[in-house]
């Protein structure tokens, strides 16, 4: 790519300008065109994801919605969403209230009371109905719970996103440490062909022998996306790169010429010194 055919008999070596000039060159930065041309396509992607036009009001997650309007069984929780207060009714499924541990109120460790609730036919969410500061009295509250049956009961929370799984510990493999409704799950009864949503619901009122559930509203989110700001001009630093290499790769190929130039114009001075 960078060799050059034997220069031509000339008083004068060729400039960078005639070097960049040649048909060969001129194809390295037709090639080069094309591939800054892909980067900054990828760089305005980027800026197009960099600022949320249309973000939520202040305050939109403290507006209390149904439970339907904002999310549908078997769904994510979009970011936006998260935090948002909403309201169901449904029935409480007896012998599905479960304690997970290591839930934090205020700062203080202690425990959560959850429980199934089937909002429509075949369909439940997973609520935690409640905080208690020892495991004797969230054991207690949920045996509560249990001799009340299948009652009626209207919810009004928080929807937060599954936490995920994690292996419980080696002193007791049935507890539970994070909420998660898909481990939930696993032990609810009455699961065949039920739909389950995603998130879970945390009541802002606790029951009798529970204490309400400390749930600020979320943080406000910036609109910008900074680090979507950051990979444009990274994409553009990209293609500003790519104009350097051709004009690199091109001052290369001119500074050989220049030497080869020269070394033969000292090769024929030489001889015509030694010839006189």
């Amino acid at each position: 790519m960078t060799g050059s055919a034997p220069l031509a008999p000339q008083e004068f070596p060729p400039t960078l300008r005639e070097v960049m000039l040649r048909g060969r060159w001129i194809g390295v930065l037709a090639l080069c065109l094309v591939v800054a041309g892909v980067f900054a396509w990828l760089g305005q992607w980027q800026l197009s994801r960099a600022v949320d036009t249309d973000p939520p009001p202040p305050g939109a997650t403290e507006q209390v919605r149904p439970l339907t309007d904002v999310i549908e069984p078997g769904q994510y929780l979009g970011e936006q969403l998260g935090g948002q207060r909403a309201r169901t009714e449904g029935t409480w499924v007896p012998g599905d209230f479960i304690v997970v541990s290591q839930r934090f109120n205020d700062g203080v460790e202690g425990y959560w009371v959850t429980g199934q609730l089937r909002v429509a036919e075949r369909t439940s969410i997973a609520v935690a109905v409640g905080w208690a500061p020892t495991r004797e009295r969230a054991d207690a509250a949920a045996a509560a719970l249990e001799k009340r049956g299948a009652v009626a009961a209207e919810i009004t929370g928080r929807l937060i996103d599954d936490e995920g799984v994690e292996v419980p510990p080696r002193s007791d493999p049935e507890e539970l440490v994070r909420m998660s409704p898909a481990a939930l799950l696993a032990r609810w009864h009455d699961i065949d062909e039920l739909n389950v949503y995603r998130p879970y619901l945390a009541s802002v009122t606790a029951p009798d022998g529970l204490v309400d559930i400390s749930s600020p509203p979320p943080q406000e989110k910036s609109p910008i996306n900074w680090l979507n700001i950051f990979y444009a001009a990274e994409w553009a630093v990209f293609a500003g790169f790519a104009f350097y290499l051709w004009y690199r790769l091109a001052k290369d190929a001119w500074e050989r010429e220049v030497e080869e130039f020269e070394d033969a114009a000292g090769t024929a001075s030489d001889a015509e010194a030694d010839a006189g």
